[in-house]
């Protein structure tokens, strides 16, 4: 079986967590501040707040900004539940815009065509590691005066007109799960310039409470917010340092698996590639296919299974889930969203996917778009 997407981890990462294990830290300890400014330093932003998950770092990062219930934030239907869900956890309304056909990421036109008086933010997503129209978006919040939150979960490395993703936001969410470019396991991080903001993501990962044992002189702290239990382990960071490392590389084979992809399926009837800008660099979270209209996709999805090679769906529009359709969002319709979601297949993509194991992705896909022509 080849699945869609793995971590790579070595010698050097068992060694730096074992390192963490003998230590006295397991937890609140050096090794986060150490992940936190080696993360900035590689996106070049001022602060880093380090946390659990990235569904933790939405979700932090929304509440930081305090914004009064019955908020609208506007954000893409085409991503993982966690975009959206980060917006109701904190009392605010998701407000789902359309996609781009080509790129799949949010189209700042229907951006435009959501704003009301109720609007306060927005949301972009960088899908499957192509950053977004950033320019547009931040012309649209500034006049506006929205805040802005990037959710770079598929995008950390990725950049937009020769600078790493990470400061173009008020806030930048990534994710380290083992799918992802780097992983420590579960986490997550956000990168902002704001040292206010960064000031309120510490206390809002950590109960509110404003000093973590270590830096009290006493016994006493305060509870300044209604904050949360996100805190990541020093035997997280460890690995994360290690990964960060590592990350340019993985990148590099990520892009030629792309490449080599590519290669084998332009010009092949019945499937279209994911268009990317001449201005960006990809960072190839996912490497998705979309299927001719004529075609059965879940036939070719289950094809494709019988033949060893585990891909998956990304993804199915946040609002048609159960629960969205349950409360209030049955009458919500992206025509671009369902219709590139109805087609789309993501292949196998993760840096140690050798040559060969490429050579029998692109066959399997082959022989299945024979098979369900």
């Amino acid at each position: 079986m080849i699945p869609y997407g793995k971590q790579t981890i070595d010698e050097e990462d068992v060694r730096a967590v074992i390192e963490v294990l003998k230590s006295d830290y397991l937890t609140t300890g050096p090794k986060v501040a150490e992940f936190e400014a080696a993360l900035s330093r590689y996106v070049g932003s001022s602060y880093s707040v380090a946390v659990n998950s990235g569904t933790s770092a939405l979700d932090i990062a929304v509440s930081a900004l305090e914004l009064p219930k019955g908020s609208e934030i506007i954000t893409s239907p085409f991503t993982f539940a966690a975009s959206s869900n980060c917006i109701l956890y904190n009392g605010c309304n998701p407000v789902f815009a359309d996609i781009d056909k080509k790129t799949f990421n949010i189209d700042p036109a229907e951006i435009r065509k959501k704003i009301t008086k109720k609007t306060k933010a927005i949301i972009y997503v960088d899908y499957a590691g192509q950053p977004c129209h950033i320019q547009e978006i931040k012309e649209i919040a500034e006049k506006h005066d929205l805040y802005l939150i990037e959710d770079a979960c598929h995008a950390l490395g990725a950049e937009y007109k020769g600078k790493k993703v990470g400061t173009f936001a008020d806030m930048t969410a990534f994710s380290f799960h083992p799918v992802k470019h780097i992983t420590t396991g579960e986490g997550g991080a956000i990168t902002t310039e704001d040292e206010d903001l960064a000031q309120k993501l510490k206390l809002l990962r950590n109960h509110g409470i404003d000093k973590t044992p270590s830096e009290r002189k006493g016994y006493a702290y305060d509870m300044k917010m209604l904050g949360r239990n996100y805190r990541i382990p020093d035997i997280l960071c460890a690995l994360g340092i290690s990964q960060l490392n590592k990350l340019d590389k993985f990148i590099g084979l990520r892009t030629k698996i792309a490449m080599n992809y590519n290669k084998h399926f332009m010009g092949i009837a019945g499937l279209e590639t994911q268009y990317v800008e001449s201005y960006v660099k990809h960072a190839w979270h996912l490497y998705p296919i979309i299927l001719d209209r004529k075609l059965n996709r879940d036939a070719f999805f289950l094809k494709l299974r019988e033949k060893g090679i585990w891909v998956n769906v990304h993804y199915i529009p946040v609002y048609k889930f159960s629960y969205y359709q349950k409360n209030g969002f049955s009458a919500v319709k992206c025509p671009n969203t369902e219709d590139i979601s109805s087609r789309a297949i993501s292949l196998p993509m993760y840096s140690s996917l050798s040559e060969e194991e490429q050579n029998q992705v692109v066959q399997a896909v082959k022989k299945s778009l024979s098979e369900v022509c």
